[in-house]
């Protein structure tokens, strides 16, 4: 395998095509029957008419190649590859495809899919991030919003690809076979990408205590446990801006430090830190020093901005902050914000073989990724005659009562409007499609699970302790917190079948509490038959926990498999 610049191997590309058309003139003068000679290992069929965008460049896209310091890439992906995308790296050409950077996202082999995944978790700390990431990928994959505010009439058409966003926490990706009719089914999975944190208060300013500027949060779902402790925390998410003309938007925000820790009490003192401190008063977290009370040389800031206006209810260094990360000069332009703490170690490969992936907010990042990888890279055919999506709510850790949660009508509405828009005059909409469209659907309620841990096995129901790094895990419960059947068991059974997965099993013993998912609220709100799968994590809940290296990659060729089968699968029950 040989090394070669981008320009050397362009120039290379350019000569050699070149010299099969001069060829293929002179063959073609003389009547000659030998076939031009483009390149030691290509294939002249691949030079036929292609289509906007090629397999090689999707999974550029895809597998966040971009990113990469430099790319090993087969003779064949390089020439359907556009320079721009390229230009910028070291690349190795090889007539291997099995070391193929493109080729390895293409055929979903789970070490393509470690690094992006661990960039994800680092570089999108909050459920706004989240969805900014996803919606980039999409627009640079051909998807097209639809606002919800306008009319869809029109603008659906079978072989689109689209996504729709609720509250800019919560997204929708979908596309539609090319032999779609209305009243076919819609191959759905359903997750959540809101992860426990700490929220800053309406108002987070504190009174300065001996020297310690605190900051006022408030705890989302499990957040300032014992966990939370002592660790990097920063700070990120939306901050709501109105400038000089009036118009009021939403910039996103994160800063790239740790400004915040939350100071546990050292054993000397006699009080143990087990986790029963009082989460207003003793797990307030300190983002800075102010000694102006017992130094003439300093003096106290002050709140910027008057009386009552949002900037004069914040910590002033910390609108400083967030005014400097935007650009912003007049502090009285910010009109609100929801931001929050994170953990701002990175997601790294840990054990002997880098075997783990140890970060933060894996669940349910996680399943979350792995599925809208398997979306955008879901194969695309003439026969295609469903509809393959994917849905991220926001608030699932919290009861998904928000309209942004899956209690909401986002899922739905989504469906109907889409089924309206596609139906156009071939087919009246009513009451009649929507009822048969959801009984020829089924969805895959998509959340972490519990991996055994190996200090604790006896909490565990034998048989039923998945592993890491093994496959996707069915979820089950006997009182209905999940939605998983004999007929769903039966349909994702054959799905892993044909997409070379392997099925795990996990169920909570009896003398313990079974959590819940997405999954009952939305198959039973929409009819539709369902199964709660997802991947397996140690550390549930702490601010720092475990999966094994190669899951999201396992759980992109799962759900991949599942979009791509499940017309197949589904042909099989008729």
């Amino acid at each position: 395998m040989t090394r070669h610049t981008s320009d050397f191997l362009r120039q290379r590309s350019s000569n050699l095509s070149l010299r099969g058309l001069a060829a293929a003139n002179a063959s073609n003068a003389s009547n000659a029957s030998s076939p031009s000679r483009l390149s030691s290992f290509v294939n002249p069929s691949e030079f036929e008419k292609k289509p906007t965008m090629s397999d090689a460049e999707k999974a550029f896209i895809v597998g966040d190649l971009k990113r990469h310091a430099s790319l090993t890439l087969c003779d064949s992906c390089y020439r359907e590859i556009p320079e721009r995308l390229t230009n910028s790296f070291v690349l190795r050409l090889t007539d291997d495809r099995s070391s193929c950077s493109t080729c390895n996202v293409m055929s979903t082999k789970p070490e393509a899919f470690t690094e992006p995944f661990c960039k994800f978790l680092q570089e999108n700390p909050t459920v706004f991030h989240a969805v900014g990431y996803f919606k980039d990928k999409m627009i640079a994959l051909g998807y097209k919003e639809l606002p919800a505010r306008d009319d869809w009439s029109g603008k659906l058409e079978a072989g689109g690809k689209y996504f729709v966003t609720r509250n800019g926490t919560s997204v929708i990706a979908f596309t539609v076979g090319k032999a779609y009719k209305p009243g076919n089914g819609v191959a759905m999975i359903a997750g959540h990408i809101d992860a426990l944190t700490a929220r800053l208060k309406p108002v987070s300013n504190k009174p300065t205590k001996s020297g310690y500027v605190q900051l006022g949060v408030a705890p989302y779902a499990g957040a300032l446990n014992e966990t939370w402790w002592d660790r990097d925390l920063s700070i990120g998410g939306r901050v709501i801006v109105r400038d000089e003309s009036g118009k009021t938007s939403s910039k996103l925000v994160q800063l790239d430090w740790p400004i915040a820790r939350i100071p546990t009490l050292a054993p000397h003192f006699g009080v143990g830190m087990l986790g029963s401190q009082n989460k207003e008063t003793e797990t307030v977290p300190i983002i800075g020093l102010d000694n102006s009370d017992v130094s003439s040389n300093a003096k106290p800031l002050e709140p910027l901005g008057p009386a009552g206006s949002f900037a004069a209810t914040q910590p002033p260094r910390l609108v400083q902050l967030i005014s400097k990360e935007l650009g912003i000069k007049d502090h009285s332009q910010i009109v609100n914000w929801e931001l929050e703490l994170f953990d701002l170690q990175p997601a790294t490969v840990g054990g002997m073989d880098k075997e783990f992936i140890f970060a933060g907010r894996i669940d349910d990042k996680l399943c979350s990724w792995a599925a809208f990888q398997g979306l955008l890279g879901a194969e695309t055919k003439e026969d295609d005659g469903v509809i393959k999506l994917v849905a991220l709510f926001d608030d699932e850790e919290i009861g998904s009562l928000l309209r942004q949660g899956a209690r909401g009508n986002f899922l739905p509405s989504t469906i109907e409007r889409a089924v309206e828009a596609l139906c156009g005059e071939s087919k009246t909409f009513g009451p009649g499609v929507v009822g048969q469209t959801y009984a020829r659907s089924f969805l895959v309620s998509a959340d972490v699970t519990h991996a055994a841990n190996p200090n604790f096995l006896s909490r565990y129901l034998d048989g039923h302790a998945p592993r890491l790094n093994v496959g996707i895990c069915l979820a089950a419960d006997s009182n209905g917190h999940m939605t998983t059947d004999s007929v769903s068991t039966a349909v994702l059974s054959r799905v892993c079948e044909l997409s070379d997965c392997t099925l795990q099993v996990f169920q909570i013993r009896n003398d313990s509490r079974s959590g819940g998912t997405v999954g009952p609220m939305l198959s039973s709100v929409m009819g539709v038959k369902a199964a709660d799968a997802g991947m397996a994590q140690l550390s549930m809940h702490s601010i720092r926990a475990t999966c094994g290296s190669l899951d999201p990659g396992l759980g992109a060729k799962f759900f991949k498999g599942f979009l791509d089968t499940w017309e197949k699968v589904d042909a099989e029950w008729q």
